[in-house]
């Protein structure tokens, strides 16, 4: 009984403890955005302008190596990979975004025509603008402004499956249809924790533009 007592205390103590270390590695500076309207389901917002590094990877799984590779490479970039050798700071979301449309620098987040592949994004901190921000190293990072935008998002905990994703994404679809809501986009997932967060404490979302 006493064994027993001791492996809960410990159970509990290590809870604590990747809790208190998922708080604090995950305290990074978010896309700023203001809510229109918040309803069961999901939330309308209004996204200022701002600025992304994003690249282009092969495979539409966000649970997989294409989703990671493109992490790795924007990652690389922001820890120094850049004519500067500047470090920046890192933020949330995390953005993956996969369409049938082919790339348009101007407008954000679009994949190959193909339908194969997905861009990966990371927002710029809100102190940069396309003259500060350093050039990239790797020819495969883009830096692209994205206009104001308003967008619909659905808000999910736990890990990220591909699975779970297509799920909250008809939830998402089903409830905007519902409200005769138009969307215009096509759907983003957006991930705010890194992989270590503890599931319970993650924060991902399905989102989309509407009109």
């Amino acid at each position: 009984m006493k064994i027993s007592i001791i492996v809960l205390v410990v159970i509990v103590v290590l809870i604590v403890a990747w809790s208190l270390v998922g708080y604090f590695i995950s305290n990074a500076e978010q896309t700023k955005y203001s809510v229109l309207t918040k309803v069961d389901g999901y939330e309308i917002r209004n996204y200022p302008a701002h600025i992304v590094a994003q690249t282009v990877v092969e495979g539409t799984s966000i649970n997989g190596d294409a989703f990671n590779k493109g992490f790795a490479i924007i990652a690389g970039y922001i820890f120094g990979g850049n004519v500067k050798k500047e470090s920046i700071a890192m933020t949330a979301p995390v953005v993956a975004q996969g369409s049938s449309e082919k790339i348009a620098m101007t407008v954000p987040v679009t994949a190959s025509a193909t339908g194969t592949s997905q861009v990966v994004s990371f927002v710029m901190p809100s102190g940069y603008t396309l003259l500060t921000l350093p050039t990239p190293n790797d020819s495969r990072i883009k830096l692209v402004e994205v206009p104001e935008q308003k967008i619909a998002a659905f808000r999910f905990s736990w890990y990220r499956t591909d699975p779970r994703f297509e799920k909250m994404k008809k939830q998402l679809f089903a409830n905007l249809s519902q409200d005769n809501i138009t969307i215009i986009g096509t759907p983003i997932f957006a991930g705010y924790n890194p992989p270590w967060t503890p599931p319970w404490m993650n924060r991902n979302e399905i989102m989309v533009q509407v009109q």
